[in-house]
Formats: C-alpha cells, sequence, structure tokens
C-alpha cells in the first residue's frame, strides 16, 4: 500500500489501533499472564494486531456507505469478547471456550455469581466503540472509507498475512509446538492473542466434533493394552471391606486443604472436620483434578476415572457417550444408586448424564423443600440440605450408592449473619474473607449430617467418603491468600493449593488408633477402583486411569488437567521443575521421566471420550470369583 492509502482507512486504522491497544492493557491490567523475557512481552504487544486487521479489512470488499458501520459492529463484538473473557478470568483464572459458551442451561443459575464478578469499571472496554460512534454520527467525513483497489486490497492484506506469520514465528521460536498445547489457554493467548485463540478454539471444536464419525474400534487397543500394563493389585485387607454396606459420597463444594487444621483469630476453621480424620483415613495429598466443569468434573472423574476435557465439561459436550461408570458396574452386585442434589436437574446437563452413567435416582430439588429461609446463595443450605437428604436416603432400597453434592461454600459465598460461626479474614480478597465462614458453616453441617445418620440407624452400615470437588480460592487471589498462610504464592505453591480433603470414615473400621494419616500423592482420579475394590468387585479389566488408594502397588502420582503434575519428590508445573520439600525451582531433568505419563493418559482419556470409544470396548465380567483379584 502507498502512502496515499492511508486517509481512505483513517476510520478502520483508528478502530484497529483502539482495539489493539485496549487489548494490551486489557492483557496487563485484567490477566494474570506470566512474562518472562523481552520478547514475550513484544509478542503479546503484537498478538492482536493481525486479527483486527484482517476481520477490520473485510470491510473494504462492502458497499462504502455499509463499511463504517461494519467497522463499528465489529469494534462492539471484539470489546464483546473481551468483555466476556475479564468477567470469566476473574474468578475461573481461565479463557472462555466453545464448549463453555454452549453451556446455555447454566446462564439463568449464575445471576449472583456474575453479579459479583462484574466491576462497573468493564464498562470502560466499550469506551471506543462509543467514540466510533460518535465519530460516525458528527464527523461523517471522518468516518467514512473511501473505496480502495483491487492492487490496494492485496497489498493490505499481504501485510495482514506477513504480520500474522511474523507473530507465529516468533511465538514458535519462543514455545516450540505451541498449537499442540491446547490444555495450555495461557500460552496460546500469550502468544497468539485473545481472538486468534478464539478462532483456534472453533477450529478445535470442529475437530473434536468430526473425531467421534472417523473413530473406529482399532483406536481403542493402545488404550486398552496401555490399561492392562498398569493394573495394580488390590490390598488384601481393604479388598471387600465394604461388601453390602452403603456407600454414601459427599463432595464439598469448593473445600480446599489449606483449611484443615487451620484456624481464625484461635478459632478451628474446620473443627468437627479436623476431629473426623482422627476417626479416619485421610489422605493429605490428594489432589482435585477438575478444568471448566469444575463440580460436574469432579462428578465425571469420581465415578469413570477418567480425566475431564481440557475445554468446556464433558457432562454438556458428550452427555450421550457410552461409559462404564460405577453405578453401572454396582448393579451387577444388587447396588442402588442416587445423586441428591438440590439444584434444577439440567443444571451441568445432569438428567441427561446421570443415565448415561448408569444412575438409578437422582433426587434434585423437586424432592426437597426449598424456601426462602432454609436458602442462600445458589440454594438450600447444608444443614436443611443435609437433614431432607437422610430422609430420601432412608426411602431407597440397600445397600446403596449415594453421592450428596453440597452448595453454601459456594462462589460468591454468601452466609446470613446467623449462621456466622467464625470471623471473616481481614485481606484484600472478599472472596477470601467471606469463603472461611461458609467453610465453618459447611463444616457443622457435616457433623449434623452424620448425627443424622445415627440417629435414623443408617451410619453403622455405611461407608462415609468426604472429598472436595474442586478450588474454592482461584490463583487471581494469591496475593490475598498470601496474607493469610504468611508467604508469597508462587507456582509451585499454586499447585500446592488445589490439595483437596479426601476422609473415608469406615465406622468399626477406621476408628481410633486404626485411623491412618496417608501422605501419598493422589487424585479423584483413584477414587473408582478404590470404592469398587472396597466392594470386592474386580476392576482387573476395568476401564480406570487411576489406582486403588490402598493398593501397595501405587505410584504417588497425579498429573492435573493443565499437563501439571505431583510426585513425591516433585512438583511439575508451567513448565518448571520443582523440589517437593523446598519448593525450589531445579533442573527439568528431574521431572522428565514422568513427562510421558502424564501427557499420554491426558492424551489417551481425551481419545476416549472424544471418540466415545467405550462403545467399542466389549466390557468385562465384574462378578468372577473375588480371589482372582487378588490373584
Amino acid at each position: 500500500m502507498n502512502k496515499s492509502s492511508f486517509p481512505k482507512l483513517q476510520f478502520l486504522l483508528l478502530a484497529t489501533v483502539f482495539m489493539w491497544i485496549k487489548t494490551y492493557i486489557v492483557y496487563k491490567t485484567r490477566f494474570d499472564i506470566k512474562i518472562e523475557s523481552w520478547m514475550q512481552e513484544f509478542i503479546l504487544f503484537i498478538n492482536p494486531l493481525s486479527f483486527l486487521l484482517l476481520v477490520f479489512g473485510i470491510s473494504l470488499f462492502m458497499k462504502e456507505k455499509r463499511r463504517s458501520g461494519y467497522i463499528i459492529i465489529v469494534s462492539f463484538l471484539s470489546s464483546a469478547i473481551l468483555f466476556a473473557n475479564v468477567v470469566f478470568y476473574r474468578f475461573f483464572n481461565d479463557f472462555i471456550t466453545i464448549p463453555v459458551l454452549l453451556q446455555t442451561k447454566n446462564m439463568a443459575d449464575l445471576g449472583s455469581s456474575f453479579t459479583e464478578l462484574f466491576k462497573f469499571s468493564d464498562l470502560l472496554l466499550f469506551a471506543d466503540v462509543l467514540i466510533l460512534v460518535a465519530l460516525y454520527f458528527f464527523k461523517p467525513n471522518l468516518a467514512r472509507i473511501e473505496s480502495v483497489s483491487r492492487k490496494e486490497r492485496r497489498y493490505y492484506y499481504l501485510m495482514v498475512a506477513a504480520l500474522f506469520f511474523f507473530n507465529l514465528g516468533l511465538s514458535e521460536t519462543e514455545r516450540p509446538q505451541l498449537l499442540t498445547r491446547t490444555f495450555d489457554r495461557e500460552i496460546l493467548i500469550k502468544n497468539i492473542g485473545t481472538y486468534n485463540y478464539h478462532i483456534y478454539d472453533i477450529v478445535l471444536q470442529s475437530k473434536s466434533s468430526a473425531q467421534r464419525a472417523l473413530a473406529d474400534s482399532s483406536n481403542f487397543v493402545d488404550i486398552e493394552n496401555y490399561f492392562n500394563a498398569n493394573y495394580k493389585k488390590p490390598d488384601e485387607e481393604m479388598f471387600n471391606i465394604a461388601n453390602g454396606k452403603n456407600i454414601i459420597l459427599v463432595s464439598l463444594e469448593s473445600t480446599q486443604s489449606f483449611v484443615i487444621n487451620e484456624t481464625v483469630n484461635g478459632e478451628e476453621i474446620t473443627p468437627f472436620l479436623n476431629d473426623l480424620i482422627e476417626d479416619s483415613y485421610y489422605y493429605e495429598n490428594f489432589y482435585h483434578q477438575t478444568a471448566q466443569g469444575k463440580t460436574s468434573d469432579s462428578e465425571f472423574i469420581l465415578d469413570n476415572s477418567l480425566y475431564p476435557l481440557g475445554r468446556g465439561a464433558v457432562f454438556f459436550t458428550h452427555g450421550s457417550n457410552e461409559f462404564t461408570a460405577t453405578p453401572e458396574i454396582i448393579k451387577e452386585f444388587g447396588y442402588y444408586s442416587s445423586v441428591l442434589h438440590a439444584n434444577n436437574k439440567s443444571f451441568w446437563n445432569r438428567d441427561i448424564m446421570y443415565e448415561s452413567l448408569g444412575y438409578d435416582k437422582f433426587f434434585d430439588i423437586e424432592s426437597y423443600e426449598v424456601n426462602e429461609e432454609n436458602s442462600v446463595g445458589w440454594g438450600l443450605k447444608d444443614k436443611e440440605f443435609f437433614e431432607q437428604s437422610v430422609d430420601l436416603m432412608k426411602t431407597q432400597p440397600q445397600p446403596f450408592y449415594s453421592k450428596l453434592i453440597t452448595l453454601t461454600n459456594h462462589f460468591p459465598f454468601e452466609l446470613g449473619e446467623e449462621d456466622k460461626q467464625i470471623d471473616e479474614l481481614d485481606t484484600r480478597s472478599k472472596t477470601l474473607n467471606r469463603y472461611i465462614p461458609t467453610v465453618r458453616y459447611q463444616d457443622e453441617a457435616v457433623k449434623h449430617f452424620i448425627q443424622k445418620l445415627k440417629d435414623e440407624g443408617l451410619y453403622e452400615n455405611s461407608i462415609l467418603i468426604f472429598y472436595g470437588d474442586h478450588y474454592g480460592i482461584s490463583e487471581n487471589h494469591n496475593v490475598a491468600m498470601g496474607e493469610f498462610l504468611g508467604k508469597e504464592i508462587t507456582p509451585f505453591d499454586s499447585v500446592q493449593l488445589q490439595r483437596v480433603p479426601l476422609i473415608i470414615h469406615i465406622p468399626g473400621v477406621t476408628d481410633g488408633e486404626n485411623s491412618k494419616l496417608i501422605s501419598d500423592v493422589a487424585g479423584q482420579i483413584d477414587l473408582k477402583p478404590t470404592i469398587l475394590h472396597m466392594l470386592g468387585i474386580n476392576t482387573k479389566n476395568d476401564i480406570h486411569f487411576g489406582t486403588d488408594l490402598f493398593s501397595g502397588q501405587k505410584v504417588s502420582f497425579t498429573v492435573l488437567r493443565d499437563g501439571s503434575f505431583i510426585t513425591d519428590d516433585y512438583v511439575y508445573t508451567k513448565s518448571t521443575c520443582y523440589d517437593k520439600e523446598t519448593g525450589e525451582e531445579i533442573e527439568e531433568s528431574n521431572c522428565e521421566p514422568y513427562f510421558d505419563k502424564a501427557s499420554r493418559e491426558l492424551e489417551y482419556s481425551d481419545q476416549i471420550i472424544y471418540g466415545d470409544l467405550l462403545r467399542f470396548y466389549e466390557g468385562t465380567t465384574y462378578n468372577e470369583e473375588l480371589e482372582n483379584a487378588i490373584k
């Protein structure tokens, strides 16, 4: 393009510069993007430009009177994309994906969360759009985009292409195989930019949609061989220990392990759980492995021992897949299965997914008496929920497998003064401050729950498993978390904060001296084989990535959905290896032996879900002679 072309495009270029600078400011002020060199900073600065020039440049092919209007509409839509990512990132510390946008069933229930996350300053993201509108109406000559020749359009798009490949080339130099790291959205945003990332996300969505149609039984061979090679024998003492007993699982909403045995102003945050741990098996290095599906991801991992997807929630994107889930397996052994959750049945697509998983009954909000007096935040208070849930469980045939999902300790952590039994914190994060009283309330609710089970005669013949479903305090609150814990939160500490409680309480077995504090590294993916073995069910031919927590052959290893992993000695995250004892950075070679296992398991799990590969699985007979499992 020659110099005379620029006056023709002044409105287009002005809109581009506005969006470009605004996007970079958002990168620096609203997202916590780690920059390690001047080259990464330069890439971050230029990465919005090629997309903006491309999309605004489409106006050059339109009739002259429509060009300025098109520019304004694109500016508004681009600003809306930024706005959505800013609000989403504020809590989830992540960027929106297409599958998340398709979760429309959840939107009606997100009102209080959005109100908490939205800030009026976010409206400044649309300031440039208002300026463009003002110019369009009050300075029409300035807002006019004159016709350009075919040659000028060609030069324009050659410049755009050159800029795009220049950006991509620098990014590939900084981060080789960049576009294969689909699970690490921060790296993609940092290198190719927000807008190009969303285009890439559309491509990934189209690719994943096609995987099922193209899959066949041959895709499952290597995966099945991997499972067979990695099978671990159960512990002889714990195998069949729960046979004929009820299994009661309690999902502790947003509960992280840092609150266990912690105090505020001399008051314990979780006094009852602290006591319960003294009569239970407690795993102090147990990690949640959820991604964008949050609670639904934890449910998926629990019942299937598969990893969640890096984009969206399996409950939404693949709710009609074939699975070999625990509720379906235990039917062969006369177990009745249910979920109890005082929320709308369609939230997280649960009504569809539970049927795919083989649950017999879903006690949703229609099964509960819910009113203003017994509700707060997202719905029914935990004490009322547990009270009514025990009554519902009594109606079930025994033995049963029941999963209870709590609500009160849910962002934005609202609680009436009458229910607060501990002081809020005094940090710069309102979210963290309010989190402590809701955790304390949940703890008190669990206490009442166990007493209710005893009163109704369900306690003695049941095994109780309490587990945290996902984090409650995201990395966006690390500064405040550092104030509370008395140290600076590093990437190493952020991984350690993904630990959640796992308490396995077996009345008459784990009481007193028989309790155990277990330091082995484990994750939610290990729960399915653990539970099945406790029920005396052979899993030698089952499909699961986890390992029985009680098995003496278990490897101390857990991989998170973002590719981070933890062993007894090391933590690997954000391309850095840390010594687990000191938290200090060490040579990457120490973590290298685990790279293949971490990446292979995530890849195989994705293949199973995207390809719906379990429809090709011939299945196994679970009711073989029990001793076969421990030979």
